[in-house]
């Protein structure tokens, strides 16, 4: 059974910086694609961006710019490096790992933005 484990949320203040890591139970070299998502109170849960096993990324348009998603094979552990944060970022940020046709996820890191 997969397991994945989110850190480094916390709360800061708007124009600040965090960094998220997921550490997964096993390699991650396994997976098709580990993703972050977030989700707001009371908004539905949204994907934040996307890297492939090919090292290839993708991000919301909202966090062009801001947000940079990183891997560490050796590790086993993916990164969400977050800068220039927002009131409207804060959410519970959650890691998403697909192998096949199985997702798994982890149980969130919450992040507060405010002032």
């Amino acid at each position: 059974q997969v397991q994945l484990k989110e850190s480094g949320g916390g709360s800061v203040q708007p124009g600040g910086t965090l960094r998220l890591s997921c550490v997964a139970s096993g390699s991650i070299s396994s997976f098709n694609t580990m993703a972050w998502y977030r989700q707001a109170p009371g908004k539905e849960r949204e994907l934040v961006a996307i890297i492939r096993s090919t090292g290839s990324t993708y991000y919301a348009n909202s966090m062009k710019g801001r947000f940079t998603i990183s891997r560490d094979n050796a590790k086993n552990t993916v990164y969400l490096q977050m800068s220039n944060l927002k009131p409207e970022d804060t959410a519970v940020y959650y890691c998403n790992a697909v192998r096949s046709t199985n997702a798994y996820w982890g149980q969130g890191t919450q992040v507060t933005v405010s002032s």
